[in-house]
């Protein structure tokens, strides 16, 4: 038993190394000046960005507290508000355990610099938890922003709240399928909640890399009148995207990530998809080059 037991822990240790090394494609560094260099090099090149941590939930023995994950995010805030351009705060509401008061500290501080705090999607189960968090943001006073995955069957009545509440809203294919039809079309899915949005919502970002499917987008958002911009990830080919941006005369804004380099990969349903472990090698793959080649001073 404690052979089996050590093998585990080798094991372990083995995915924790695999999943940094991949997610280093997306996270420039552990610490917030890591985002920061970044995000400088951005605002230089006139282009918006958001931040968002990233906290530690692959090592037990080493996860932050929710109120270490909150004061991080109020760090957040107070560096971003010192740099020109409109930049703003994405959050994880699982990670600051829904603590409506840790999340009222974090409303305040963006309210008071005139920052949106836009709330990032997960699984199906916490989005429920998620919009409580959304309308205590708003009762405090913040400009508010809500990820809709394409792919649940909620979607289009989240988009609906969405709309109602006055939010903008980050439309995104999702990592997380929903378990009533995890077999959804994500292109289809993206654009029906684009489709509900259209002439409704008060802003609408594009999250995806893939041209076609923000084309299509786009075309639905200007014809409705809609105001709208493209969100892409830090790390990610962005040219096409950008182009796009150029033609639509729509903003481009650039998601940053810090702190430990992961991607939900949900290894543990890999059996269930092959493509989830291709994802994980060819990430390891292209972060492993990237370090080597990454030079120090260099983004």
């Amino acid at each position: 038993m404690m052979v089996k037991a050590w093998g585990r822990r080798i094991v372990g240790k083995g995915l924790r190394l695999v999943l940094r090394i991949a997610g280093r494609v997306y996270v420039p560094g552990s610490r917030l000046e890591d985002a920061m260099r970044v995000a400088r090099r951005l605002s230089a090149q006139q282009l918006a960005y958001t931040l968002g941590y990233f906290h530690n939930w692959l090592e037990p023995q080493r996860q932050e507290t929710p109120e270490q994950v909150a004061a991080v995010c109020r760090q957040i805030i107070a560096a971003i508000a010192e740099l020109p351009g409109q930049a703003y705060l994405s959050v994880k509401a699982p990670a600051l355990a829904y603590d409506a008061g840790l999340l009222g500290q974090i409303a305040v501080a963006a309210r008071d610099a005139g920052m949106l705090l836009h709330f990032d999607s997960h699984e199906p189960l916490t989005a429920d938890a998620t919009l409580a968090c959304v309308r205590n943001a708003l009762a405090e006073g913040a400009a508010v922003g809500l990820s809709v995955p394409g792919r649940w069957r909620r979607s289009l009545a989240d988009a609906d709240l969405a709309c109602e509440l006055g939010v903008r809203v980050r439309v995104v294919k999702g990592e997380w399928p929903d378990p009533m039809d995890a077999d959804m079309d994500m292109r289809e899915g993206f654009l029906r909640v684009v489709e509900r949005l259209a002439g409704r919502a008060a802003s609408v970002a594009l999250a995806s890399h893939d041209p076609w499917l923000v084309r299509e987008a786009l075309l639905r958002l200007r014809a409705a009148g809609t105001p709208c911009e493209i969100e892409l990830l830090h790390g990610l080919p962005k040219r096409r995207l950008l182009a796009l941006a150029r033609e639509f005369s729509v903003p481009a804004r650039v998601y940053i990530p810090f702190g430990i380099a992961w991607r939900p990969y949900a290894l543990g349903k890999a059996a269930d998809n092959p493509r989830l472990l291709w994802w994980v090698v060819r990430d390891s793959v292209v972060g492993l080059l990237l370090s080597l080649r990454r030079l120090p001073g260099r983004i």
